[in-house]
């Protein structure tokens, strides 16, 4: 089983403290690649608006959290 990575962020709409977890982006080999990008929606737990998570995976620096509104996209 692989470890999922705690990270908090901000809601863009009302501004709340989310943690969220993000799973990391393995390959079809079963291998982290160099640079690896995910989007998907969450919706908040406070104001229940969708959250776009964009979750930027670089082998040398980990993984990186931004979430943007869905007029940011």
């Amino acid at each position: 089983m692989r470890n999922l990575d705690e990270k908090k962020i901000d809601c863009p709409y009302c501004g709340e403290c989310i943690d969220i977890f993000i799973e990391p982006i393995f390959n079809d080999v079963g291998q982290s690649d160099s640079y690896e990008e995910t989007r998907y929606i969450e919706d908040c737990f406070v104001c229940c608006r969708p959250i776009t998570i964009i979750v930027h995976q670089d082998e040398e620096l980990g993984s990186s959290v931004t979430a943007i509104s869905e007029n940011e996209v």
